[in-house]
């Protein structure tokens, strides 16, 4: 009996129609330019086989931890002044473990109002513990507390290292936790060749800070120290730096800071570069968020009159006067080059890295490396289509046209499953193309050999078609979704081109179900219904 296949046909023919424009979209033109071009525009090619920069970097998480703290430090010298609770210093003791904070010379007669408002306000985060009779006290921060502040400032990290690197203009950038290392960040960057610039742009913390100036400006380290008894208190600093708008000279000078800053790289909405229109010098306009802009208010209200210092990778770059309150915009002014002012502008308006970086491991793979691994990964794949397809029309016959044809749309949903999702085709990508291959063909071959028993058993053509694909399904249902499950555990767990070879191969089996089974199946009862009454099939 006939059957009619008129709706089946043309589902098969719209998924074609609709992954052929997955893999190709809409191109430009009908040269070989042109088709490359819209190729290469929905299909991405990774690091390996474009060439590009490849980074290990570890994110410093103990310096976040230490920012965290200073924060509190100037928080608790605030609360305990406007609580009217005397104290003589609050400060970190031990630069090795910035997560504690000390608070001394608590008075007797105010211990107990102290202790209230650390419980009340710190005990969230801190343990707190007391000594000498309760005048003084240490906040340890909680270590769950400590490891959820280092996941984020990894994940903060990751995300500011996306927006530079974005801002270099990179396509298909790769930036993500490296499993294989506590705190560190893999960085992928294809199709860039500059491995100084992408390191110069992101491991710049341009973690610009605004202190109050203590003391200074200093010949040198001894004099800082000389006019401060011989010693920098806990909660002060020393830093090196010109200060040209106090000093009117680039000499190197010594100042004393307070050491939590009163704004900070991550309170800044905005930056543009300028010039300033008096001086011709070129300028940073900047804007702070709101939050830091009411806070930098309230600070320079009450110190107008004193000065303050633009610290910028641990140097000061400029020490001005507050000769009026400040909201939230201002500009900085230094001997900057037109390079260095469009960089600075673009590291805070993609944020401070909220700690430092180190590189584990740099390189770069070659363009030139690049394209030989698409050359020969290329011809790999055509030559290995070219020899399945030939075996199968020669050791299957008529019926290897057949498995030719699905095979050929297997790789077309294959290419226009990528197009569509994005992935990026690695070398590995490549390996799972031609794997999927292999698998097609050993699904077309369960099928053919069953169906070749059930006509050495005596059934009619249709009988041994049908009773072919009906007992082969479950095998090949089984030997495709334990592999994918395989594919999945590989791109959970592995790196990028092991991810690259995952997906490629799990889309690729996925097509498979498709092609070998229905697809197949229906250009062999096409052929049916044009055999005659009691007419073999060619297998």
């Amino acid at each position: 009996m006939k059957k009619n296949l008129k709706s089946r046909v043309v589902l098969i023919i719209a998924v074609l129609l609709i992954f052929t424009y997955g893999i190709f979209g809409i191109p430009s033109g009908l040269s070989g330019k042109d088709i490359a071009a819209a190729l290469t525009k929905r299909i991405h090619l990774g690091l390996d086989l474009q060439g590009g920069v490849h980074l290990i970097l570890q994110v410093q998480v103990q310096e976040a931890v230490g920012d965290e703290t200073d924060s509190v430090v100037s928080r608790l010298q605030q609360d305990l002044k406007t609580a009217h609770l005397g104290y003589s210093q609050v400060y970190k003791p031990d630069p090795s473990k910035p997560e504690l904070v000390k608070i001394e010379g608590v008075t007797p007669t105010g211990s107990s109002a102290v202790r209230s408002l650390l419980d009340e306000k710190y005990s969230t985060d801190y343990d707190v513990d007391s000594a000498n009779n309760d005048t003084a006290f240490t906040l340890t921060m909680k270590p769950p507390v400590e490891k959820a502040l280092e996941e984020k400032t990894v994940d903060q990290a990751i995300e500011t290292i996306n927006d530079r690197v974005n801002s270099l203009g990179v396509s298909e950038p790769r930036v993500a936790p490296y499993s294989l290392g506590a705190n560190q960040i893999l960085v992928e960057l294809p199709g860039i060749s500059d491995l100084d610039q992408v390191k110069a742009a992101i491991q710049s913390t341009a973690r610009l800070e605004i202190h109050a100036v203590v003391g200074g400006p200093y010949q040198d380290e001894q004099a800082a120290l000389a006019a401060n008894s011989g010693a920098i208190p806990p909660d002060e600093m020393m830093v090196h730096g010109s200060g040209s708008m106090v000093t009117g000279s680039d000499a190197d000078s010594v100042y004393v800071l307070n050491r939590a800053p009163v704004v900070s790289g991550s309170d800044f909405r905005s930056a543009d570069p300028g010039t300033n229109q008096n001086t011709g010098q070129r300028i940073v306009q900047f804007t702070l968020t709101d939050e830091a802009g009411n806070r930098f208010w309230d600070y320079t209200s009450q110190n107008v009159g004193r000065s303050m210092a633009v610290v910028m990778g641990g140097t000061v770059r400029e020490v001005a006067s507050i000769k009026e309150p400040i909201r939230d915009t201002g500009e900085i002014e230094g001997a900057f080059s037109q390079t260095e002012v469009e960089m600075l502008s673009k590291l805070l308006r993609t944020g401070a890295l909220p700690a430092s970086l180190n590189f584990l491991e740099d390189r770069t793979v070659g363009a030139s490396l690049g394209a030989d691994s698409i050359r020969e990964g290329v011809t790999a794949a055509i030559v290995g289509v070219l020899v399945v397809m030939a075996f199968m029309l020669v050791y299957y016959r008529s019926s290897g046209i057949n498995a030719d044809l699905a095979l050929f749309l297997n790789l077309v949903i294959l290419l226009g499953f990528m197009g569509f999702s994005g992935a990026t085709l690695t070398l590995p990508g490549i390996a799972g193309v031609i794997l999927t291959i292999g698998m097609g063909v050993d699904s077309n071959v369960l099928i053919f050999e069953r169906i070749r028993e059930e006509i050495r058993a005596g059934k009619a053509a249709s009988a041994a078609v049908d009773q072919g694909f009906a007992h082969a399904w479950t095998t090949i249902f089984d030997t495709h979704v334990t592999t994918i499950v395989s594919a999945a555990i590989l791109f959970l767990f592995g790196t990028g081109p092991v991810k690259g070879f995952a997906v490629t191969l799990t889309f690729g089996l996925a097509a498979n179900l498709f092609t070998a089974v229905y697809v197949s199946r229906v250009i062999f009862e096409a052929h049916l219904n044009k055999l005659k009454a009691g007419e073999m099939v060619s297998i």
